[in-house]
């Protein structure tokens, strides 16, 4: 994993005003724009960029800080992109080097999150779903173009179909040449001159969608899974957005689970604690495992059975059922079941208390 604070150039306990003016300094110093002839520029810039996205965001930086890793593509397109840092702290979008645009073009769909509802042997052995949502789609009347059939969009006569000009910017880095969306196309770089009558030309009208879900076996209560491109459609030319399903597993009276592990719970009496008993175990595959409990087993005893609980996410293998063994007190003895164990115990030199009214049925 990146340490961000070395990249950075700032130590672990630094401060939010610290790191924003390590960044700074550091953005002034590595853009491409200030090293020409240098290929390595724009690897360096990114990665200062990256790094102050994460420690620059409080929330991020704790999970950071927990051992979460972060992968820069989700990181700026997550975020608005690498110009939306460029804009707070320079006043000006810097163009030709593979950063994006602003956001006035064009807009990515949007994403859709989706909770779907699972049983414990469905997250375990996973399944497939059908499930539903309302997001924008293409309009199919002018198949995403915003023209009227019969009729097509003009390119921008501004910025000859680009959708991008260059503007000459004095900036702290001196004066440079940057590129801004079209503000007669709004960066689409074409005119609608007749309207699609169906989206009124956005190209995109809100529609009930459905999309297969393959859930992977092993997931957990709370994963999410990213289904790229699967999300609303983008505005004219744009991608779509991509879709998260967020995993929620129904408690299972049979389990509590524990990453891969399962634990289960059984309850034998004294007699069969003392003399050993044998016991049925149910198993998330379905049926029962017969497991023989020793003589003289005590209270919280473990018995573990190998192999018996949650396929592994993404890796070969499974984890182990542990079996919880509780003995029970009993506390509804008959007058006959008392006397039988006060002579036990009598036997054992053991000194219970005398016998109160009321604590056992008689």
């Amino acid at each position: 994993m990146k340490d961000y604070y070395d990249i950075l150039g700032v130590p672990r306990s630094a401060g939010q005003d610290e790191i924003k003016k390590s960044f700074r300094a550091l953005a002034r110093d590595t853009h491409p724009d200030a090293n020409p002839g240098d290929p390595a520029a724009e690897a360096r810039f990114r990665e200062i960029a990256e790094a102050y996205e994460v420690l620059g965001d409080t929330e991020r930086r704790a999970r950071y800080d927990r051992g979460e890793s972060f992968g820069a593509d989700d990181l700026f397109s997550q975020f608005g992109g690498l110009d939306d840092i460029l804009q707070q702290f320079f006043g000006a979008t810097f163009g030709g080097f593979g950063f994006g645009g602003s956001r006035s073009g064009p807009r990515r769909g949007p994403d859709v999150t989706l909770k779907l509802p699972l049983t414990l042997e469905e997250a375990a052995f996973g399944t497939s779903r059908e499930i539903g949502f309302i997001a924008p789609t293409r309009c199919e009347r002018c198949t995403g173009s915003g023209a009227e059939p019969g009729h097509a969009p003009k390119a921008c006569p501004t910025c000859g179909g680009r959708g991008k000009i260059q503007v000459a910017r004095a900036t702290i880095l001196g004066s440079m040449m940057t590129i801004r969306d079209c503000t007669e196309c709004a960066g689409s770089g074409h005119l609608i001159e007749h309207p699609c009558s169906e989206c009124a030309g956005v190209g995109r009208i809100q529609s009930e969608r459905s999309l297969n879900v393959e859930v992977p076996k092993g997931v957990e209560d709370g994963t999410r899974l990213r289904l790229a491109g699967r999300g609303g459609s983008g505005e004219r030319g744009a991608p779509p957005g991509d879709v998260y399903v967020q995993i929620a597993v129904a408690p299972d009276d049979r389990f509590q689970r524990d990453d891969d592990d399962l634990h289960h719970r059984v309850e034998i009496g004294l007699g069969e604690a003392t003399f050993g008993t044998a016991v049925d175990v149910p198993l998330l595959d379905g049926g029962m495992e017969h497991v023989e409990l020793p003589a003289a087993i005590q209270p919280e005893t473990v018995i573990r059975l190998p192999k018996l609980g949650v396929p592994r996410l993404q890796r070969r293998g499974r984890g182990d059922l542990y079996v919880h063994v509780a003995v029970v007190v009993p506390d509804d003895l008959t007058q006959e079941q008392e006397d039988a164990l006060r002579r036990f115990a009598d036997l054992r030199g053991e000194q219970p208390a005398e016998r109160r009214r009321g604590l056992f049925r008689r």
